[in-house]
């Protein structure tokens, strides 16, 4: 019995479905949504990757390694973009997040929060998580925004620590939130995510 086992999750409209072969037209369309294959600080596929970008989930799936969702408008089943756990490891109850992007018209909105609030409940309350993890690229300045305001720690940078599409070599920047954490990350979360926009 695998750590992370097929769930679906839903909040306020948004679905997370884990990821198959039947989302390649729709997260295409996603991706082409601000051709986000030309940032370099992504994992975007381009266009004709789609595929092999699920495949490849699939298999990291098989191992063990990575549990991908297709992040879906849950009235139409349109796809937003996709999010995984990652780097699972069960003996010591952690999970990273990562593997996010969504289409341009989706970002900025409450659909990254939502998402997230669904990853890092069933993380920390259903999993049993002692730590989720979060890792960005040290220029990518918009994620770390991003994982700051869920309440996340900075751990530190590991430098010289993966390759970029374009070939260069990153330094990664590593979060974490420990269970103890979660119920004021996740109050704090919904007051963001619930209070009325001006």
């Amino acid at each position: 019995m695998a750590f992370v086992e097929p769930v679906h999750l839903s909040d306020r409209g948004i679905a997370l479905v884990p990821l198959d072969l039947s989302h390649e037209a729709g997260l295409a369309a996603a991706a082409a949504d601000g051709e986000l294959w030309t940032l370099r600080i992504t994992s975007v596929p381009e266009p004709g990757q789609t595929r092999k970008y699920i495949e490849d989930a699939l298999k990291m799936r098989a191992d063990g390694n990575r549990f991908a969702f297709a992040v879906t408008d849950e009235a139409t089943g349109t796809v937003l973009g996709t999010t995984s756990y990652h780097d699972i490891l069960p003996a010591v109850k952690r999970v990273e997040i990562g593997y996010t992007w969504y289409a341009r018209r989706c970002q900025r909105t409450h659909v990254n929060t939502t998402a997230k609030l669904l990853m890092m409940g069933h993380a920390f309350d259903t999993l049993g998580c002692h730590v989720v993890g979060w890792r960005t690229d040290n220029f990518n300045f918009a994620s770390q925004a991003a994982i700051e305001r869920l309440g996340a720690k900075k751990d530190g940078v590991i430098r010289g620590h993966a390759l970029r599409r374009d070939g260069t070599i990153r330094d990664t920047v590593m979060y974490s939130m420990r269970a103890g954490e979660w119920p004021e990350a996740k109050a704090q979360l919904l007051y963001l995510r619930d209070r009325p926009r001006a």
